[in-house]
């Protein structure tokens, strides 16, 4: 299983590399952000500055969306990385839920999604492609052995079938063994029946994760409080598919919808950050069934349930109090276990 970390883009920039550089000593692979303008810093210029820190860590987005920049923008800046260090770079790719609504526009459509993905992957590895309108361009500096693969964050069955359907990886932003079986078959059958392998759709599941020196009351109940904030940004998400399909459709699965029946409201202020008021209402089944929190033998246990399931990387959200403890952990115990 291959481990990612997956932070935001704070100042100052450099605390982001020299974290993204500690997780590479640690055997994590991939360095993940937030892109969220408003929120957070440009992560494509601190993208070059851990590429440049680091020797072999993947860099990406988690996620970007196709409403922020033109679609040749995000493609060129991905591609001019990889031309500058080697195919190192990964677009995750989803709605813009934060980035969209903050700058007070509506997250983007799955049809937009869907030409957005078609463009960004093929310019990256210097096709043509079409910008609409007929408007047909390609990149002449592109390398020949260029690639640039596009990973698709997903939940509801229409993302979760276009997910299989035309996406290289899904990113998956919970960690609840019986939703990620759910979800993950979900797209592996959209890719068979779109006449795909599906076991080259690369699979990650993404939540924060809390080492604990032990399981006493005391110390879970802190890591929990650390990584509520999580179950009130996918509350996010879930409150949109019920919207649109209603909490008892049968279109979503109930262990995802029926947390939010005490949201009130959402501040992006506090967006992804521990000690979010507004995420109050999650619980902590949820919170111990989308996360990993405990002593390190407990994340060992789910993580290889969920690689059992299919998953082939988990991607630490590291938003809580203590960054470099739980790196670390990962690095001498967690990530030794599971890939021993």
């Amino acid at each position: 299983m291959d481990f990612g970390l997956v932070l935001q883009t704070d100042p100052p920039a450099s605390r982001v590399v020299s974290l993204m550089q500690r997780a590479e000593r640690n055997g994590f692979r991939y360095g993940w952000t937030f892109d969220s303008s408003v929120l957070w810093q440009e992560p494509f210029v601190i993208y070059s500055q851990i590429l440049a820190g680091t020797t072999e860590l993947k860099v990406g987005t988690m996620v970007t969306n196709p409403g922020t920049r033109t679609w040749e923008v995000t493609a060129s800046a991905f591609a001019t990385l990889n031309d500058m260090f080697g195919n190192r770079t990964v677009c995750g790719i989803g709605r813009g839920d934060s980035a969209m609504r903050v700058a007070g526009r509506k997250p983007n459509t799955l049809a937009r999604i869907s030409d957005a993905m078609k463009v960004i992957r093929a310019l990256g590895r210097g096709e043509e492609a079409d910008l609409g309108g007929g408007t047909v361009v390609r990149f002449p500096w592109i390398r020949p052995d260029a690639e640039l693969p596009v990973w698709m964050a997903a939940y509801g069955p229409k993302a979760l079938k276009m997910t299989g359907e035309e996406a290289d990886g899904f990113i998956l932003q919970l960690a609840d063994l019986y939703l990620t079986e759910y979800m993950v078959k979900a797209v592996r059958d959209a890719a068979a029946a779109a006449g795909r392998d599906p076991s080259r759709v690369t699979v990650c599941v993404a939540a924060p994760a809390y080492v604990t020196a032990d399981d006493s009351p005391e110390a879970l109940a802190h890591a929990r409080e650390q990584c509520r904030w999580f179950g009130g940004m996918v509350g996010n998400h879930v409150a949109d598919l019920v919207g649109r399909y209603g909490t008892h459709s049968g279109a979503v699965p109930g262990e995802l919808t029926r947390y939010i029946e005490a949201r009130q409201g959402y501040d992006y202020a506090h967006h992804g950050r521990s000690g979010n008021p507004d995420t109050r209402f999650v619980p902590d089944e949820i919170v111990d069934r989308f996360c990993l929190i405990g002593p390190a033998g407990r994340h060992i246990e789910k993580l290889n349930a969920l690689r059992a399931l299919g998953v082939d990387q988990f991607a630490l959200y590291d938003m809580h109090d203590a960054q470099e403890a739980v790196i670390d952990a990962y690095g001498t115990t967690v990530i030794p276990a599971v890939n021993g």
